[in-house]
């Protein structure tokens, strides 16, 4: 599957590249965007290091690794990923940047993965939420995902089925 920029209304999803890991770090440089998932943010250095890993594509021939920057009026303002495989499942996740959330970027931003992946022939795409996250469940329903009554290291999965 080959990556390629994404055009919604009014962002567009970027192939990442090692260099947005600049700017990338300051936009997710605040704590509470980790509240949910874990870790802590990571510094230039580490993100640099992050974005090699993920830009050299999978050791799984099987599965394809599918990551986007979020350019919103020429700033980044998050990311979108999709772990692709192995089959035509997808499974998706997004992070937006404390500054640039309650703009409807997360939902834009996931709907437009999700449509593309559709066109790529991915019958069934899923993301996993933490059940205190409902920000991040309203996007999982906006980008056309359900709750299913299926869990994953304490996080509730939402699925779609094309």
């Amino acid at each position: 599957m080959t990556i390629e920029a994404i055009a919604t209304p009014r962002l567009t999803l970027l192939p990442l590249r090692v260099e947005h890991a600049e700017e990338m770090a300051a936009v997710l440089a605040d704590p509470a965007l980790h509240t949910h998932i874990g870790g802590v943010p990571l510094t230039v250095d580490e993100l640099r290091r992050r974005y090699q890993r993920l830009t050299a594509g999978s050791p799984d021939p099987a599965v394809a690794w599918l990551n986007w920057v979020i350019d919103f009026a020429g700033d980044l303002a998050g990311t979108v990923q999709a772990t692709v495989g192995p089959g035509p499942t997808a499974e998706i996740a997004w992070v937006v940047g404390t500054s640039w959330q309650r703009r409807g970027i997360a939902k834009e931003a996931a709907k437009g993965l999700v449509d593309w992946l559709g066109r790529q022939s991915i019958r069934t795409v899923v993301a996993h939420v933490h059940p205190a996250n409902h920000a991040s469940a309203a996007v999982a329903v906006a980008a056309g995902l359900r709750a299913t009554d299926e869990w994953q290291d304490g996080e509730r999965r939402f699925r779609y089925s094309c």
